[in-house]
Parts: structure tokens; C-alpha cells; sequence
């Protein structure tokens, strides 16, 4: 078997000597000349599509990363990957969401497998593309620097409030319970979105745009800035300058991407009481980097890392608060004392560089006055979830540390919107969603729509929901995920029958079915073995492939 090393060739290896004639020619055909090809080829990897608005200001942001690596003296070959949107891919499309990780990691591979890059610009977009461009920049090692889009700026209600998209989702339960009329129904839907940029909470979108920052693959402050600012399009000019120089240093992801900054990006997510998705991004780009990360190692960091700053939907603040408040370094700044300060980034300076002031202390909480002790996301383990599951609770607000409930079990996200529509759900209900996780779902389809019908109808926090699943970065509310084993290669979670006893304890960290170890071990030697729900077509090579949650449902 090939070294990897010996996988990927440089611009100068691909255009050497007589047998180079074949590529030159083919780049000559397109305008670049003899003189371009002298120089180092930086790729610039952009999501892009019409479809959403994270992804759809990159096409202009890349023609300005591009003029700074021409600035620089490099040469820019722009390239496009699939961007996925979940607000679009809500109920069935959503099978192909997590799993498009995978394919914008593999294209990037493929592309620079066959081409010959010295260097990489990433422009992601939403939710499950930063995370494929993390996993491809540790995988294949090359010089490598981000640019997140950005934000967009948020609509003001009459009454001055900032509406954003997880407003949407709640709007449908307000509007079923009849909370609200039609005509506001139609003004959220039409309203909220007011410029393109990524949705302006901290859900997915943005956790892992923030997390590049706190990484130390991008430039300070670039995941923050609105993406129509003009200063995003300074941002994108200097990140293109920057590569270049990266290149004539081979400075390399795998000498940022460490233990030390991984543990910095999970210690940032705990701050600001980030998305549960991120959890499962993190394990697979810990993976990709050689670098052990495990559940209790996450755990453990939330544990020790108070929550000061919370964002939509866990608060009133968007991400225009926090770019104000002064984003990524103003969090390093208030969590200094805690984080891995000498580790590098892609400026050649260490991470404590990117430290700031707080400019505004409206939304960002000190030390020794959090708004929570600990972490804004908990790792659960017990009898239902061997594994683990995680829940946010830096977006619960009044769920008991302990509840025992009465389960009622649903085989899918559309069996439990059923149920939610045309039946009855009181106070004190343990909804429990499976066979929606990685391989059964497959895809890990998150339960968003469901648990903003909840948080709609004024039930978000006193219903459980709990799912090998996972839940949007913009949900809010009793919402626990990530259930590991999952039900179809045969969790606990698949024996759970209507009317067993769930007990939940967060203060403990449990998760449990109040059985026997003999009643469990009953059921589930009673268990089938199931197929794979979709056999043709990449959801059938990933549902017969993919890992399980608790590793970062990571395609093996």
C-alpha cells in the first residue's frame, strides 16, 4: 500500500518536465500562462449554492480571497463543493444532511488527490460543510486557512426584538395552538431572513464557524463580522495574502489542529453554550487529526468550563450581539485562565494572540459571575445510553435536574409529528425517537421541527425528548440526542416500550430505563436483526458504514 504522503502531488511535481505539458495545457486553456504556473497553486474551496443564504455570499467572498492570493504573488484556482442547508432539508431530505460531511470531505480529497495544490482556502458554509472542511484540511495536510462567511444581520420586530430562523420554527407551534394570527405567521416567514449570511443564532452554522476561529484556522475575528460587511470582503483579501505566505512556511493543519487546540475549541463551546452538533464534528475532526477525543474527555472540559455568554435561541442576543460584544477573542479573554494559550494558528502566532477586549458587557458574563457553573452541554451515560447522549442545557430553562417519566415511544420523526399535530402531549411526557440515528435513520436526522412544535406550544421544557437522533443547533428546550448505541445495530434505546419508567438526571449525568439488568438483557436478546433501511446509493454505502454517534458518527 502507497505511503499517503505520496498521494498528493505539489503544483511543481504536477507541471515539471515533459510529462507536466498535459496539465499546463489544460490550465493554459482556461487563461492561466506559463508564468501563473511558476507560482503556488492555492485552492480555493468554496460552498456555494443559490439555494440558502450561508452558503450563497461565498461566490463573491472567493473572487476576494482570490485577488489577495494573486496580491501575494500565488495563483488561485477556485473550486466548488455541495452545500447542504438543514432549514431546506427539514423531514426527509434531512437523511442526506450528516452525511453530506462526509461527501465534502471526499470531493476535496478527490480534487486535490488529482490536481497540484500547495495550499487551501476554505469557504464553508453551513452546519455539516466547516466540518467536512476541517476533516478534509487534517486529512490531507497541505497548508490550509479558512474564511466562515459570516453571519447575517437580523430583522427587528415592532417590538424592537431581533428575529431570527429557529423564530420560524417555533412560529408553526404558536400558529397551531393559535398563540398567533396568520398574518404574523406569514411576517416571521417572510421577514427573518432579512440578508444572506449564516442564520444569526448560535446553531450549527455558527458554532462551527466559531470554532474555526477558536481553532486557530482562520484569522482573528473573521467568523464573527457580518457577511455583508465590508469588512468581511478586507477579511477575505487578507486571508488570500495570508496562504501564501503559509505555503513559503509549510505551515501545516496538523501543527494547529492539536490535542491542546481541540481542547480549546471544546472549552469555547462550553463557553457559549454551543450546539450538541459540534460534538459530533469535533470527534470526527479529532479523528482525522490522529488526536484522541472522547465523550468523557468532553465532558470533563464542560465540567470545568462555566457558561458566560449565551446566544438565540438560548437567549434574547444574536450573533450581531456578539460580533459587537467582540466575538471569538472577547470569550478567550473572559476564559483565559483555562485555555491552552501557547498553541499556534494560522497568523505563526499562538492563540493567546487572538485575545480581546470585551467591548460590550451585555451578553458576556465573567468568571466568577456566569450564567451557569458549568458547561453548557452535558454528557449523559446509563442504561438507555451506554455511550452517551448529550443534551444542551444551556437551552433549558426550567426541566428538573431529575425527572422520572412515562415513556411513549415513536419509530420516527414523522410518527412523532403525528403525534404532536392530532394527539395529546401534557407536562411530565418522555418522548423517545428511534431508529433515526446514524446507520438506521440513516443520516441522524435531526428532531428540530418536532422540538420547535414543542417549544411553540409552551412545552419545550417540560416534555423529554429523547433520540438517537440529533437536535438542530437551534433548538431549545428538554431535547436529549445522540443516544449511542442507536437502535438499529441494537442500543437500548430499540427495547424501550410504552410505559416504562425513563429517569433523567442531569445533575448525575444518567440516563436510564427503570428495569432490571435481567428484564434488559431479555429484551434484548428478543431483538431482530434489522437492515439497512436504504440499499442503493451513497445513503445505502453510508447507513451499511457509518459509526456511531459517540465516535463522531464518522463514515469507516
Amino acid at each position: 500500500m502507497k505511503d499517503d504522503k505520496k498521494m498528493l502531488c505539489n503544483s511543481k511535481e504536477l507541471f515539471d518536465g515533459i510529462k507536466g505539458a498535459y496539465p499546463r495545457a489544460m490550465f493554459k486553456s482556461v487563461g492561466y500562462t506559463k508564468k501563473d504556473l511558476s507560482k503556488p497553486v492555492i485552492g480555493v474551496v468554496v460552498s456555494y449554492s443559490e439555494m440558502h443564504p450561508g452558503s450563497y455570499p461565498n461566490k463573491e467572498l472567493a473572487q476576494f480571497v482570490k485577488s489577495g492570493i494573486w496580491a501575494a504573488g500565488g495563483t488561485p484556482v477556485e473550486f466548488y463543493t455541495v452545500a447542504v442547508c438543514d432549514a431546506i432539508a427539514q423531514g426527509v431530505g434531512m437523511h442526506y444532511s450528516l452525511p453530506s460531511r462526509e461527501v465534502v470531505a471526499a470531493e476535496i480529497e478527490v480534487m486535490v488527490g488529482s490536481g497540484g495544490f500547495d495550499g487551501l482556502v476554505f469557504l464553508p458554509s453551513c452546519d455539516k460543510s466547516p466540518g467536512g472542511m476541517l476533516m478534509a484540511a487534517a486529512r490531507l495536510n497541505i497548508p490550509s486557512i479558512f474564511l466562515p462567511p459570516g453571519p447575517m444581520l437580523s430583522h427587528f420586530d415592532e417590538k424592537g426584538e431581533q428575529r431570527i430562523m429557529s423564530d420560524v420554527k417555533e412560529a408553526m407551534g404558536a400558529f397551531k395552538k393559535g398563540f398567533i394570527d396568520e398574518e404574523l405567521f406569514e411576517s416571521i416567514e417572510t421577514d427573518t431572513c432579512t440578508t444572506v449570511g449564516v442564520c444569526g443564532m448560535m446553531g450549527t452554522g455558527n458554532t462551527m464557524g466559531c470554532l474555526i476561529e477558536a481553532l486557530g484556522m482562520s484569522l482573528p475575528g473573521t467568523s464573527t463580522t457580518p457577511s455583508v460587511y465590508a469588512e468581511k470582503r478586507r477579511q477575505a483579501k487578507e486571508t488570500g495574502e495570508r496562504i501564501v505566505e503559509m505555503v513559503s512556511e509549510n505551515l501545516l493543519p496538523k501543527q494547529i489542529i492539536t490535542k491542546e487546540n481541540i481542547e480549546n475549541a471544546v472549552r469555547f463551546l462550553m463557553a457559549v453554550g454551543g450546539s450538541t452538533n459540534a460534538v459530533l464534528h469535533l470527534s470526527a475532526i479529532a479523528q482525522e487529526a490522529e488526536i484522541e477525543l472522547t465523550l468523557d474527555d468532553i465532558d470533563q472540559i464542560s465540567e470545568a468550563t462555566p457558561c458566560v455568554a449565551k446566544y438565540k435561541p438560548s437567549s434574547k442576543y444574536t450573533l450581531w450581539d456578539f460580533y459587537e460584544a467582540g466575538g471569538v477573542g472577547a470569550i478567550y479573554g473572559i476564559i483565559e485562565p483555562l485555555i491552552n494559550k501557547g498553541v499556534f494558528t494560522v497568523t505563526g502566532n499562538a492563540i493567546s494572540s487572538y485575545i480581546r477586549e470585551v467591548r460590550k458587557w451585555d451578553t458576556i458574563r465573567t468568571l466568577d459571575n456566569p450564567l451557569q457553573s458549568k458547561g453548557g452541554i452535558v454528557v449523559l451515560k446509563g442504561s438507555l445510553a451506554p455511550e452517551g447522549a448529550v443534551i444542551k442545557v444551556s437551552g433549558v430553562k426550567e426541566a428538573p435536574t431529575r425527572q422520572v417519566g412515562v415513556a411513549k415511544t415513536f419509530e420516527s420523526e414523522e410518527h412523532l409529528i403525528d403525534h404532536i399535530m392530532n394527539k395529546e402531549i401534557k407536562p411530565g411526557d418522555v418522548l423517545v425517537i428511534r431508529y433515526e440515528g446514524p446507520a438506521g435513520g440513516p443520516g441522524m436526522r435531526e428532531m428540530s421541527i418536532p422540538a420547535a412544535l414543542l417549544t411553540g406550544m409552551g412545552l419545550g421544557d417540560s416534555v423529554a425528548m429523547i433520540t438517537d437522533g440529533r437536535f438542530s443547533g437551534a433548538t431549545r428546550g428538554f431535547c436529549i440526542g445522540h443516544v449511542s448505541p442507536e437502535a438499529h445495530v441494537g442500543g437500548p434505546i430499540a427495547i424501550v416500550q410504552d410505559g416504562d419508567l425513563i429517569e433523567i438526571d442531569i445533575q448525575n449525568k444518567r440516563l436510564d430505563i427503570q428495569l432490571s439488568a435481567e428484564e434488559i438483557s431479555e429484551r434484548l436478546a428478543k431483538l431482530s436483526p434489522r437492515k439497512s433501511p436504504v440499499k442503493k446509493g451513497f445513503l445505502g454505502v453510508y447507513s451499511r458504514n457509518v459509526g456511531q454517534a459517540h465516535k463522531g458518527a464518522l463514515l469507516e
